[in-house]
């Protein structure tokens, strides 16, 4: 099995080494989760493990959320996602995960969604130079200038890098290292960042980078 949770960005710290460096680190909340459905291979057409974290009240769920999850006898869940899997699992529907899943793994991949920046200029979203700060440029210092030729093909390419919505989208960092595995709080450490606010959802799972 491939292993994976679901949890939540606590925030960023750092710890230091035995010589006194500094490392960056990202505290994650990882689980508990339930696992609310196991996929096969003879009913759905691929294996996975469909896995909820935190739960959320009753009164806002709808009636379809409220009855998948009563079926493995849990509370709705605000955070559901499934991690796929190369062959049938161990696990059973309505066994609950927790952070000691990652005791024996040294890295993992972790996927969440970026902060959204909004429409935002060529400057702030491709890191565009801009133009001259003299030389007769009025106003147009955070243009990006000029977007192709004129006369030929008289339009613009495809693939021109504008302004337009920034940030706000699915991020996959890999190959962060497992710093720290706590037990008692269902925290884990990693080395580096990761995507999101502090809060945001997340899936951490085993990389398969060598």
């Amino acid at each position: 099995m491939r292993v994976g949770l679901l949890g939540r960005k606590v925030g960023m710290t750092q710890i230091y080494e035995a010589d006194g460096t500094a490392v960056p680190i990202t505290v994650l909340e990882c689980g508990p989760c339930t696992v609310l459905q196991v996929r096969t291979e003879e009913r759905d057409g691929y294996h996975a493990v469909q896995l909820g974290y935190a739960d959320k009240k009753r009164k806002n769920a709808t009636q379809a959320a409220r009855g998948h999850a009563k079926k493995v006898d849990a509370e709705p869940k605000r955070f559901i996602r499934e991690l796929r899997q190369d062959g049938p699992t161990e696990v059973a529907a309505g066994q609950t995960l927790t952070v000691e899943v990652f005791n024996e793994i040294g890295r993992v991949d972790v996927i969440g969604t970026s902060k959204g920046r909004g429409f935002s200029g060529v400057l702030k979203r491709h890191g565009f130079k801009g133009l001259r700060a003299t030389h007769g440029v009025k106003r147009m210092h955070r243009h990006p200038g000029s977007s192709g030729p004129s006369a030929d093909p008289a339009h613009t390419r495809k693939g021109i890098k504008k302004p337009g919505q920034f940030g706000n989208a699915r991020i996959t960092v890999k190959n962060l290292k497992v710093v720290r595995v706590d037990l008692t709080n269902n925290l884990l450490l990693v080395r580096g960042a990761v995507p999101g606010p502090n809060g945001g959802f997340l899936t951490i799972r085993q990389t398969n980078k060598v």
